[in-house]
């Protein structure tokens, strides 16, 4: 059996190498996929490990805000800001992130993610 903890731990450590860069902890099912604004982003566990640790998409994080965890049963809905590190002219575009993973077993199968931008003066 799986607790409420042990998925939040999955979660928090996707979210922990959306800003270090290093998604070889992140305990992925192999299958899982990632869909964000009804896109699929993400097309497997090694896909996703891969885009973590290379992806420019992500390397342009710098930090992301401590999350608010709501577990229902094997879902978890995590919010948190996306810090980046380009900035221009003292502001730079960030993002309120409502990501929902699908955490069975203790492994992330499935995460939808909602984006919400908005430019923070640094």
């Amino acid at each position: 059996m799986v607790s409420d903890q042990d998925r939040i731990a999955a979660a928090q450590a996707y979210i922990d190498a959306l800003a270090n860069h290093q998604g070889d902890e992140v305990p992925f099912a192999p299958d899982c996929v990632r869909i964000e604004m009804g896109i699929k982003t993400g097309f497997s566990g090694n896909h996703l490990r891969r885009s973590l640790n290379r992806g420019p998409q992500f390397r342009i994080i710098e930090a992301c805000t401590p999350p608010k965890f709501e577990v229902d049963g094997d879902r978890v809905r995590a919010q948190f800001d996306v810090i980046t590190k380009p900035t221009l002219a003292g502001r730079r575009v960030c993002a309120h992130i409502d990501e929902t993973f699908l955490i069975p077993d203790g492994t992330i199968r499935h995460i939808r993610a909602q984006l919400r931008p908005f430019i923070q003066r640094t």
